[in-house]
């Protein structure tokens, strides 16, 4: 299972039928759920950390790793094979604080550039079903 928590609000656009796309076509463990705090209240929520311990915790931000699509199918494959769950973070435009990001097992930025959170959810999406495609074998990652 792959939580993903972020702030703001769950939008109904053109970018919700496309996140909807790709995660009908996701199976387990890649299947995901939401959870959407507001954006002032979202480091506030994270600093509770409620987790069992047992989840592999991604926190996006800008000062985190580049990493390529089939090293990050690497990281959440092997955080599922620990037994893990893997919950990514999505936070405001001035990403997390030093404290949340020491807390997370893995700091990922997509880009030096800031993307709208709408567009960034999809990308966080898309990404979950392309290391599910690298994960099978199939021709997806380089159709």
């Amino acid at each position: 299972m792959i939580r993903i928590i972020c702030g703001g609000k769950k939008n109904q656009d053109e970018y919700l039928s496309l996140i909807n796309e790709y995660e009908k076509r996701l199976r387990k463990p890649f299947d995901i759920s939401w959870e959407f705090v507001e954006e002032e209240r979202l480091l506030e929520r994270l600093d509770k950390w409620p987790y069992t311990g047992r989840e592999f915790v991604i926190c996006c931000d800008e000062r985190g790793k580049n990493i390529s699509s089939d090293e990050y199918s690497l990281l959440i494959s092997n955080a599922f094979l620990d037994n893990r769950d893997v919950v990514i973070l999505i936070g405001g435009a001035f990403g997390f604080t030093p404290e949340i990001r020491e807390k997370a097992d893995f700091v990922w930025s997509f880009s030096k550039l800031v993307f709208p959170h709408r567009l960034f959810r999809l990308m966080v999406v898309e990404q979950i079903y392309r290391a599910w495609e690298i994960n099978r074998g199939s021709h997806y990652h380089h159709a």
